[in-house]
């Protein structure tokens, strides 16, 4: 009774429901592009993208596993960190709210927050997968470690994309200017101390969402299966 009802509540997968998610957000985009005239935000299906291009390396790992071509499991993680930031980094469009004002305010807000969550979900769940593929080869006792790690590295790179204006692929494209810029704020903290602000503050952020959203995840599960035992 309890399964039958929790399945005409919920008609749709998890990827299914994030897919019209982001159909949503692509026709807001749509919406805003026929009604002003301007492709202004269209910048934004490319950094959704971008997001998307960890979760699927992520999706790779955590469904093929054991890897036994170290090389190409080193290569599929050195990949993944560099293109995480990018689920996360969406996050700072919301600056641009304030820049164009051709539409209402209330729907570039939704605009850009339905963009922003749809990245936050690939990065939260990229993360997750990761963290799974961590579990199976070295044990669950090092994982939350790597998540705090991955969430430093993720802050560190928002602010090098952001504010610093690199893109992933520089790191072949501009490798010399990236690691000069990135030395001076690794070699000089409290002349760039606000730096390091950002960076902190949203490496803690990040960390709080993400496992605030797992823990939640995991104790409706506990919860559902309680009731489902007590249903039984």
């Amino acid at each position: 009774m309890l399964q039958h009802s929790h399945k005409e509540r919920v008609p749709f997968t998890l990827h299914q429901w994030f897919m019209l998610s982001c159909i949503f957000s692509f026709i807001l985009l749509c919406a805003r592009i026929a009604e002003t005239g301007s492709p202004r935000y269209i910048f934004l299906l490319w950094n959704l993208f971008l997001a998307f291009v960890p979760y699927t390396i992520s999706y790779w790992l955590c469904n093929n596993q054991p890897v036994r071509n170290k090389l190409k499991l080193i290569a599929a993680i050195s990949a993944w960190l560099l293109f995480i930031p990018n689920a996360f980094y969406i996050l700072t469009d919301l600056f641009h709210l304030d820049e164009i004002s051709a539409a209402p305010k209330w729907f570039d807000l939704l605009l850009l927050l339905s963009f922003a969550w749809n990245g936050l979900f690939f990065g939260v769940a990229s993360l997750r997968q990761m963290e799974i593929t961590v579990q199976k080869i070295s044990g669950k006792g090092s994982s939350l470690l790597i998540v705090f790690i991955v969430m430093w590295l993720n802050a560190f790179g928002i602010y090098i994309g952001r504010f610093l204006r690199y893109n992933s692929w520089d790191i072949i494209t501009q490798p010399f200017s990236l690691f000069s810029e990135m030395l001076e704020i690794l070699l000089h903290p409290f002349k760039n101390r606000m730096e390091w602000g950002m960076i902190s503050c949203y490496a803690v952020f990040m960390s709080l969402l993400y496992i605030t959203i797992i823990k939640m995840s995991e104790n409706f599960n506990q919860l559902n299966s309680h009731q489902i035992k007590i249903n039984k």
